[in-house]
């Protein structure tokens, strides 16, 4: 809740905010970054198993924001939930620091990560949107510098980590090496959390009305004894794949059936603009499909069948550790945001405005060249593997389609959807995401490497089969994507219409500054 006069300014309540969540994103994605090949390599997780546990976590860490902005909004206040978040998170990754190989374990640790995770991202979000509130002229940039705060900090920690794994290991022993890599992400978000105290001041007049209350000791008990059984369910649900895909494929089922029911019971002033978000909707679920190849079957690629050196005309620039080619993602993001961001306001200057139906439909060509970039390497690949540019220019693509499709998600559903249902859509927006998170491991484990088979020629078959189909399915998307353009430029001219003629929807901004960049 900003007020009128405030004691600091924004850019320094902003700079706290953005430094807490760098740091925040060093932990995670220095996790995540090790997470897959950790299960195989240490605890002898065969990789169709490890990806769909991955890819369960990663289920639940997009579900799990939708109730920690709530407990932020209502119950113990928007600053309050971020800094508990961030407490947990750090606790999640100290436990991983603990060199042991249980899997139970594990599950344990990653279930305080996801509760962690669900208090902190939408209330981080959340401060940054309140701190510019009704400054329309400053929030874009503040998101888009926000949102290269989120990839700075990810470059970094999936660059670090994986080295640190390699220059313990190789000093104290292989299991402090992956155990001292995850201490790493702890210690990050511990310094994260000192500035955060030493600055928390500038965000004193900043945060929801619970914010301006004394706790509710009753209030806080509640939040905390929900997560410690949030913490147990998530653990239960990750050791238990049946369990996992059952709460999957009911959670699709649920989203679809809340869909279909606000567009048969809302006004017919209001169906256009909700026919149009369950379209983009869909569309954006197949698209983080394709997103959770990064943490799974490419990862597992990078580990068999590409050639870690970089060279130039002969010379030798340097040479990679496998886990570290995920970082490319993040790189190419903060090298590619303010590119697009200039040619959308440059179109937008000129009345040339590109909709968001059609950057779906680019995003997804560029998701296909992506993958067949990975299958047409592969006819130069010696004894296996690929070159590492290969991996350069398929990544660059991939994060070109991730702007156009997954950077507009929240915007699409902020511009489409009737204001009153904004929060709860917001929150099936999440749930729709983690289901697809889900179903993208499942994707991967097409590519399954058979125990035992070492050699570099087969497993390259394997892998490019699969990446050759991504492309195709990327292909069909885009036709799809193309072919009902014109009925969403109906949809959206329509919706248009509505907002024009009749009492307009209140401005809306995305609760996911940390993945969504200013348009």
């Amino acid at each position: 809740m900003a007020i009128q006069n405030p004691p600091v300014s924004q850019t320094r309540s902003f700079s706290t905010v953005f430094l807490i969540e760098m740091w925040e994103r060093f932990g995670f994605y220095g996790m995540q970054v090790l997470m897959v090949t950790y299960m195989i390599k240490k605890l002898g997780f065969v990789d169709t198993r490890s990806n769909l546990v991955w890819g369960a976590a990663a289920a639940l860490i997009y579900v799990t924001p939708a109730i920690g902005g709530w407990v932020g909004d209502k119950l113990i206040g928007t600053r309050r939930t971020m800094r508990m978040g961030a407490i947990v998170l750090m606790l999640g990754y100290a436990l991983l620091w603990i060199p042991t190989e249980s899997a139970s374990f594990l599950y344990f640790s990653l279930g305080v990560i996801i509760v962690g995770n669900g208090m902190f991202k939408p209330n981080a979000g959340n401060l940054v949107r309140k701190i510019y509130e009704g400054d329309d002229t400053k929030i874009d940039s503040a998101f888009t510098i926000y949102y290269m705060a989120v990839n700075i900090g990810s470059t970094i920690s999936m660059l670090l980590t994986p080295w640190i794994r390699d220059y313990v290991g190789q000093r104290y022993g292989d299991d402090w090496g992956w155990h001292t890599a995850f201490g790493a992400c702890a210690v990050g978000l511990a310094l994260g959390l000192i500035n955060y105290a030493l600055m928390s001041r500038t965000l004193a007049h900043i945060g929801s009305p619970a914010d301006d209350k004394r706790v509710d000791l009753k209030k806080l008990a509640g939040v905390l004894g929900a997560g410690v059984v949030l913490v147990f369910v998530s653990a239960f649900i990750l050791q238990n794949e049946a369990v996992a895909r059952v709460c999957v494929y009911a959670a699709g089922v649920v989203i679809l059936g809340i869909f279909i029911h606000l567009i048969r019971s809302s006004h017919r002033d209001e169906r256009a603009g909700l026919s149009a978000a369950l379209v983009l909707t869909v569309q954006t679920i197949f698209f983080f499909i394709f997103y959770q190849q990064m943490s799974t079957s490419l990862n597992l690629f990078a580990q068999k069948n590409v050639n870690l050196d970089f060279s130039l005309f002969g010379w030798h620039i340097f040479t990679w550790i496998p886990e570290q080619f995920q970082s490319l993602n993040a790189i190419w993001i903060v090298a590619l945001s303010p590119v697009l961001v200039l040619i959308y306001n440059s179109l937008g200057r000129v009345g040339k405005d590109i909709s968001v139906a059609a950057k779906f439909a680019w995003g997804f060509g560029a998701v296909a060249a992506g993958f067949f970039i990975y299958g047409v390497g592969a006819r130069w690949a010696v004894d296996g593997q690929v070159s590492s540019w290969i991996m350069v220019w398929g990544y660059g693509l991939y994060s070109l389609g991730e702007l156009l499709v997954s950077g507009l998600g929240l915007a699409m559903i902020a511009r489409y959807v009737p204001a009153r249902m904004g929060g709860f859509m917001m929150g099936a927006y999440y749930v729709a995401s983690g289901i697809s998170q889900y179903l993208g491991s499942v994707v991967a484990n097409y590519a399954h490497i058979p125990e035992g088979l070492t050699d570099p020629v087969k497993s390259l078959d394997i892998y490019t089969s699969l990446f050759n189909k991504l492309g195709l399915v990327g292909v069909g998307c885009t036709v799809i994507a193309v072919a009902v353009l014109p009925l969403m430029n109906r949809l959206s001219a329509s919706h248009s219409d509505v907002a024009t003629n009749h009492d307009p929807l209140p401005a809306s901004r995305s609760e996911e500054g940390y993945d969504t960049p200013a348009p």
